[in-house]
């Protein structure tokens, strides 16, 4: 064996070795659901209405003309005592979208709501600068926080603010609702991943006392925790995943609402989404470059250090399928050609494992929707498969942000787009916000999918199908991301 051919091996053992591993931990969580789910839930009692707290809600607006208005009305209608509620439009705008908050809350003065329209003199620090600069005017005791696109309902505050019971409790976060998750098949592949997350993942880790992360919207938290933690930092694109960190290394402790829905709107475009993947994954690598040794070094117990260093490393999860993927054609020439290294290549068996443990953590995030096993299953293998083949095809863009976030190059937060799309009929086409540009990685993604596609040939040229379905989803995956990026674009 030469090499090169060692270092595919060994780069293409240790990328399976780590998908294994992460794949594990999504079961683990999935066990861990499942075992809460069979415990009576306890009920949280709701205090008098004579013992609320002040809340501050924050609302951080950068250019949301399509939206803020719905924004503003649906926190003016939080069933909460006014002179207890402080709201606070954090408006960075360089648009019209400041001409219309400030006619929304000229509409609500007379109602006696506490609406403060408050301006920076510069956008530093984008979104958490915002978040900072409101909290060092926020009188109140708790700091509720919703992104443009968010609907809370208006019993929100008098049902997380009772979840407060311990007085080291410092978050409590909601699970995200869908407003247009039919809206396209974008959509629905959007809210099958994101429901995992809002239901196995997050109330897993929290079951059993691991960390997990404000979400950085749709929660609350207690103000004294956010000054204990030092604040909102800047350097990170996820300043959510940050400072929820922080807290908790400092002994904070969060909780998760699964039962509690609040509704937001799904990008509808691939530009879009793409922008905010960018934006997700490369934040939590830079958060996982400047946490993961004080991860590490923390007394903590286990299992709890074990769900963090792979909650904290969880993007990195696009570099171990990327590689994994490219290196795939050369190992079935390797297989074929070197016969005696047969045992070494069942090593590939790992990645039908991890597809087993993946298949029970989706299923069971799907299944509490349904709670039906013939419904769940139907709906279950088609979403599956495309969304899978969907993840592995945004693998590419997700990767350049990955290795951007962990040598540290910074970039501006840019802000996922959003174009009020309730109703199928609904249309982003032409609005201000459309992103118009074809990136150059959309270009490789085109050429990897024409490369994967070659991989489906290869298959019945040596006789070999083990990998056959990966090279399947590989080459839907960045064909669809490929096509998507140049529809949308054009559309726009």
């Amino acid at each position: 064996m030469t090499i090169l051919q060692f270092l595919i091996v060994a780069v293409y053992g240790l990328c399976l070795a780590f998908i294994f591993c992460y794949s594990l931990v999504q079961l683990h969580l999935t066990y861990l659901y499942w075992t809460r789910k069979k415990q009576p839930a306890i009920p949280t009692p709701i205090p008098d209405q004579q013992v609320w707290p002040p809340v501050t809600v924050q609302l951080p607006l950068y250019n949301e003309r399509y939206v803020v208005e719905r924004l503003i009305d649906a926190v003016a209608a939080l069933d909460y005592p006014p002179h207890l509620l402080q709201i606070q439009l954090l408006d960075d705008s360089d648009d019209d979208t400041s001409a219309l908050i400030q006619r929304r809350i000229e509409a609500y003065t007379y109602k006696g709501i506490d609406m403060e329209h408050i301006r920076r003199p510069d956008r530093v620090g984008y979104k958490a600068g915002a978040l900072q600069y409101g909290l060092e005017r926020a009188t109140g005791e708790f700091i509720a926080i919703f992104d443009a696109d968010f609907v809370p309902d208006p019993d929100f505050l008098k049902r997380t603010i009772p979840a407060f019971t311990h007085e080291r409790t410092g978050v409590v976060q909601t699970r995200w609702g869908h407003l247009n998750e039919n809206y396209s098949l974008l959509t629905r592949l959007q809210a099958f991943g994101l429901n995992a997350h809002f239901t196995v993942e997050q109330a897993g880790r929290n079951s059993a006392g691991h960390f997990i992360n404000f979400n950085g919207t749709a929660g609350v938290w207690r103000k004294s925790c956010i000054v204990d933690a030092g604040g909102w930092h800047a350097d990170t694109l996820t300043e959510d995943l940050d400072l929820s960190y922080r807290a908790q290394l400092r002994g904070w402790q969060f909780r998760y609402l699964e039962g509690v829905e609040t509704p937001a709107e799904l990008p509808a475009a691939m530009g879009a989404l793409k922008s905010q993947q960018f934006r997700w994954t490369k934040g939590a690598a830079e958060t996982a470059r400047k946490h993961l040794l004080r991860v590490l070094q923390t007394p903590l117990p286990f299992s709890t250090r074990l769900h963090a260093v792979f909650h904290l490393l969880n993007s990195g999860i696009f570099i171990c399928v990327l590689l994994t993927a490219l290196l795939s054609l050369p190992m079935l020439h390797l297989k074929h050609d070197l016969p005696g290294l047969e045992p070494l290549f069942k090593l590939g068996s790992l990645l039908i494992l991890s597809l087993l443990a993946l298949l029970a953590f989706y299923w069971t995030s799907l299944y509490q929707h349904h709670a039906s096993v013939w419904q769940t299953t139907r709906r279950f293998v088609p979403d599956f498969f495309l969304f899978l083949s969907m993840s592995m095809g945004l693998s590419l863009h997700n990767t350049v942000a990955v290795i951007e976030g962990y040598l540290g190059r910074k970039t501006p937060f840019i802000r996922t787009p959003k174009h009020n799309l309730v109703h199928q009929q609904d249309s982003w086409r032409k609005h201000a916000y459309a992103m118009r540009r074809v990136h150059p990685v959309t270009l490789l993604e085109g050429g990897l999918a024409i490369y994967f596609a070659y991989g489906i040939a290869l298959a019945f040229e040596l006789q070999d199908f083990g990998l056959l379905p990966f090279h399947v989803m590989l080459t839907l995956g960045f064909g669809s991301v490929f096509v998507y990026s140049l529809y949308h674009s054009w559309r726009a």
